[in-house]
């Protein structure tokens, strides 16, 4: 189980809108590429399937951009991944029926690290990453005299 390139940039995507949620205002694709050293033109097709799965939302005009859909402590870190990756990911189930016993005993125990790793995206809300990441910073603050 990994973190593919294109859920950690959706993730880093929404952080930056989770980030800026209280303000109201849009930010544009450019912006947030900029600040999370994301290529434009990838950020734009996350952008649209996180937008289609009522993620996020677009404003169009000339302050337009895009914001969450919902509150930062209502979007978990599991509702961005199964849009970007789609419903268990991890798992293929077109040969359900195992072959052997090894074959059932290593199914049985990947789909438990599934569970406990969906266990674990449910648990964290973008407000949490967030807090976490504001945490970490003010622990790398140095003081010199």
């Amino acid at each position: 189980m990994e973190l593919s390139c294109k859920s950690e940039y959706a993730l880093l995507a929404l952080l930056e809108l989770a980030s800026q949620y209280d303000k109201g205002e849009p930010l544009q694709i450019r912006q947030i590429a900029a600040q999370q050293n994301i290529p434009d033109r990838y950020l734009e097709q996350l952008l649209a399937s996180l937008r289609r799965c009522g993620l996020v939302r677009s404003q169009r005009g000339a302050k337009g951009g895009y914001l969450l859909a919902r509150e930062p402590w209502k979007i978990t870190l599991l509702d961005v991944v199964t849009c970007i990756e789609g419903l268990d990911a991890g798992l293929s189930e077109n040969d359900s029926t195992p072959k052997t016993l090894e074959n059932e005993v290593i199914r049985n125990v990947w789909k438990e690290a599934q569970e406990a790793s969906k266990s674990v995206l449910q648990k964290y809300t973008l407000k949490d990453v967030c807090e976490l990441r504001n945490a970490k910073q003010q622990g790398n603050i140095m003081y010199y005299i």
